[in-house]
């Protein structure tokens, strides 16, 4: 019979963080998989092998859980984002490419069911949900990322191009059933560099009529 893990843990802070850890990583592999709606507590602690306590003791609620496991999914994004943004500092548009190209990858890949943020938020009404609010904290702080890499471009309208530059990521997250994985990031970088090409035109032609 198996044993469930949970017993005596709060004395031991690093068996209570391997217990924790557990509880998240299976609870992230469920909701991911099968949505956070449809798994309940229940099936988290029996995949993890943890006693129900545990659960609650690390999250307060279900929702907490959830949010944990957005935060969680949020900190690998950034962690990518930054490595590749520190390879290509000095070019904006090398720095854009490598970014359409690892978010490719990452629409292409096997099992991949969209952006984590966008399909929790999905699940709740509630904009005042602990995952409607972290999934729209992630978004404006990906369109932040997105400014900044159209004002480095010095493009006169940069908010603008980071707009149509997120429309571009989020569309390529909810359509990955349709791109095959070996169109996904030959597309998004051709898209990015259109976007690029439009508003550099577009700040050229401003200049050319302030100069007549």
């Amino acid at each position: 019979m198996a044993t469930t893990i949970g017993s005596g843990e709060s004395g031991h802070p690093a068996a209570a963080d391997e217990v924790r850890e557990r509880i998240l990583g299976t609870a992230s592999a469920l909701f991911y998989r099968h949505g956070a709606r449809a798994v309940g507590v229940d099936r988290i602690v029996e995949r993890a092998n943890v006693a129900k306590a545990s659960l609650y003791r690390h999250f307060r609620t279900k929702d907490d859980l959830v949010a944990a496991f957005l935060a969680r999914e949020d900190e690998e994004f950034w962690e990518q984002w930054d490595a590749v943004a520190r390879s290509h500092r000095q070019d904006p548009q090398a720095e854009l490419d490598a970014h359409m190209a690892w978010i490719g990858e990452r629409v292409g890949r096997d099992g991949y069911r969209g952006c984590p943020q966008l399909n929790v938020a999905a699940e709740f009404a509630d904009p005042t949900h602990p995952a409607r609010v972290a999934a729209a904290a992630h978004k404006r702080h990906l369109r932040a990322r997105l400014k900044d890499l159209a004002n480095r471009l010095r493009v006169d309208r940069p908010d603008e191009l980071a707009a149509q530059l997120l429309l571009l990521v989020n569309g390529a997250f909810v359509s990955s059933g349709t791109i095959a994985a070996d169109e996904a990031v030959p597309i998004l970088r051709a898209a990015g560099r259109a976007l690029v090409a439009g508003a550099s035109r577009a700040s050229e032609g401003s200049r050319h009529r302030d100069e007549r």
